[in-house]
C-alpha cells in the first residue's frame, strides 16, 4: 500500500490571503502573509507521477476572521472582518530526468481571490467605516524546480523553489488587494512517512523571501511556515489532524518602523484524503488559527482535487 501512495500529487501553492486594512500595527506590510498557509497536508513528500501531459490540479480554500491580535497577542478593538474565497489552478509536470538521484519537475499555480472586508475605526469625530470587495487576480507562483526522491517504500522527500512574481491586482490606497507588489523566493523542504499498517506523517517547512515593495518602501522580513499532518489510511481514505506553525523570523524594514514587527500564529484541525487508483485524488481540511501575534486569527477551510493525463 504505501508504494502505490505515491502517485499522491500534491499541489504548489494555490491561494493567500492579503490583509490591507489600513494603518493598523501589523507584521510583514499590512499583516499579510506572503505566501498561503495550510496548502500541504496528507502526502506532503509525493509529488505526482511522470506523465505524458502532467497533472492538473484545483483548489478552492475560504478563509474568515473577525479577530485582529497586536504585538502581545491582544484582541485589537477596532471592529473589522475579512472573508476570502479564493480558487487556483496548478500545472504540474515530474519527468523521468534525474537530477542528485532525484525525478526533476517544474510547476506553476494561478490563484484568484474574492476579498471582503469590513473595518470599523473609532474616531474623536465618530466611528470611520470602511467597506471593499473586490475580486481579482493574485500573485503567481512559478516553482523550476522540484526534486523527488522516493527512498523506500516508506519514506517519500521532495525539495522545491518557488518563486512568487507580482502579477496580482494591487492598489496601495485600497483596503483590500489580491497582489504584493513584490517578488518572493521560496525554497521548501517536505517529508511523508508511511508505516507499514497505514500510519503516516507528512511535514513541509518553507522559508519566504522578500523584496521590497517600491510603492509603498516597504519590505517585509523572512517567514518561516512549519506545516504538518498525521492521520491513518482506512482503505482508500486516510484520516487524522493537521495545521501550521507561521512565524517571521526577521524584521521588517520600512521608514518609520519602529518595532520589528514580527508575526506569529498556529492552527490545527481536521484532515482528509481520498486516493483510489483510477479517480481523481481529493484533499479537505478545516483549521482553526489561534496564538495569533500581529496579525488576524481565523477559520480556513481547503479543498483541493488533481488530474495526471
Amino acid at each position: 500500500m504505501p508504494v502505490s501512495r505515491a502517485s499522491f500529487p500534491p499541489l504548489s501553492a494555490l491561494f493567500g490571503v492579503a490583509l490591507l486594512l489600513g494603518g493598523q500595527a501589523q507584521a510583514t506590510e499590512n499583516g499579510a502573509p506572503t505566501t498561503p498557509a495550510g496548502v500541504y497536508d496528507f502526502g506532503a513528500g509525493m509529488s505526482p507521477p511522470p506523465t505524458p501531459f502532467g497533472t492538473l490540479g484545483l483548489r478552492t480554500a475560504y478563509y474568515s476572521t473577525n479577530v485582529q491580535k497586536d504585538r502581545d497577542g491582544d484582541k485589537v478593538a477596532n471592529a473589522f472582518s475579512l472573508d476570502v474565497l479564493s480558487i487556483g489552478v496548478a500545472y504540474i509536470r515530474m519527468t523521468e530526468q534525474q537530477l542528485f538521484g532525484a525525478r526533476y519537475g517544474f510547476a506553476i499555480a494561478q490563484p484568484f481571490f474574492q476579498m471582503d472586508a469590513r473595518l470599523k475605526v473609532d474616531t474623536p469625530f465618530g466611528p470611520l467605516r470602511l467597506e471593499k470587495r473586490v475580486f481579482r487576480q493574485a500573485d503567481t507562483q512559478i516553482t523550476p524546480l522540484i526534486l523527488q526522491w522516493d527512498i523506500s517504500r516508506n519514506l517519500f522527500i521532495n525539495t522545491r523553489l518557488q518563486i512568487q512574481a507580482p502579477t496580482g491586482d494591487y492598489d496601495k490606497s485600497r483596503l483590500i488587494s489580491p497582489g504584493l507588489n513584490h517578488w518572493t523566493i521560496s525554497p521548501a523542504l517536505n517529508a511523508t512517512w508511511l508505516s507499514d499498517d497505514g500510519f503516516e506523517v507528512s511535514s513541509s517547512q518553507q522559508l519566504d523571501f522578500n523584496t521590497r515593495n517600491h510603492a509603498t518602501d516597504y519590505r517585509s522580513g523572512t517567514e518561516y511556515r512549519h506545516e504538518f499532518s498525521v492521520g491513518q489510511h482506512v482503505g482508500p481514505w486516510t484520516l487524522g489532524l493537521g495545521g501550521y506553525y507561521y512565524q517571521q523570523i526577521s524584521d521588517d524594514d520600512a521608514p518609520n518602523l519602529e518595532t520589528g514587527n514580527r508575526v506569529r500564529v498556529m492552527a490545527v484541525g481536521p484532515a482528509l484524503s481520498f486516493f483510489k487508483p483510477g479517480l481523481p485524488p481529493v484533499w479537505l481540511h478545516a483549521y482553526k488559527e489561534f496564538g495569533a501575534e500581529n496579525r488576524t486569527e481565523g477559520y480556513n477551510v481547503a479543498l483541493r482535487v488533481a488530474y495526471s493525463f
